[in-house]
């Protein structure tokens, strides 16, 4: 159905009734102030649900063709909430085909905050987890980690002292965080760069153990 190179945004579903109405209406509204600069080109809409969906949250479960994409305003998708605080922003009204229901959902192992992931139709196909569907420099790291037993995490947001990084790696732990960077972005001041396992290690341990992943007794 879809090709390898397909783009897939995966894009946050936060309420039962927006759930409802791209299961029923065929499409899914984002705030154009908030959009990704590519949304309108991906071939493949897919969603991660958060705490709203109870058992369900933490994970992507459904998918569906894009068919199309257009420009309105609030007022113009409920017209029955022409008296809403943000009637007169602008949103990209999203249009897709029937959802998709995956055989095995693509689980977050932690909680963490998400907006939009961009990814290939490869990389969703084959995911286990949401991890999986990041590509970068640090594949070759995270691989490494991950079969090292820390299920490291990938674009992950650390805030601190009122600064907002957005690291390659990240290990939470009971204690804090071990933020590992593969390139020259900006990141923490303690963050290790391109370091080994055993650094790494070190580094976790430092901060009492990793925090346990979701769903497993990891």
């Amino acid at each position: 159905m879809f090709h390898s190179s397909d783009r897939v945004l995966v894009a946050i579903m936060n309420s039962r009734r927006d759930f409802r109405i791209a299961r029923e209406e065929g499409w899914y509204r984002v705030p154009l102030k908030y959009a990704p600069q590519n949304a309108t080109e991906a071939d493949v809409l897919a969603f991660y649900f958060t705490k709203a969906f109870g058992d369900e949250k933490w994970s992507i479960r459904y998918y569906g063709a894009m068919r199309g994409h257009e420009l309105v305003y609030r007022r113009d998708l409920f017209p029955d909430e022409v008296d809403h605080p943000r009637a007169d922003e602008q949103y990209l009204k999203l249009q897709m085909g029937p959802l998709i229901q995956l055989e095995q959902p693509i689980l977050s192992l932690r909680w963490r905050r998400i907006t939009f992931i961009e990814t290939s139709w490869d990389r969703f196909a084959a995911a286990e987890e949401i991890n999986d569907l990041y590509a970068s420099g640090a594949d070759g790291l995270f691989v490494t980690l991950k079969e090292a037993g820390f299920y490291p995490e990938r674009e992950y947001l650390i805030r601190e002292r009122g600064v907002r990084y957005r690291v390659n790696l990240a290990i939470p732990c009971h204690s804090g965080t071990v933020a590992i960077t593969t390139d020259d972005r900006a990141a923490p001041p303690h963050a290790l760069r391109n370091p080994d396992v055993e650094s790494v290690r070190r580094a976790v341990e430092l901060l009492d153990g990793p925090l346990p992943i979701h769903g497993t007794g990891k």
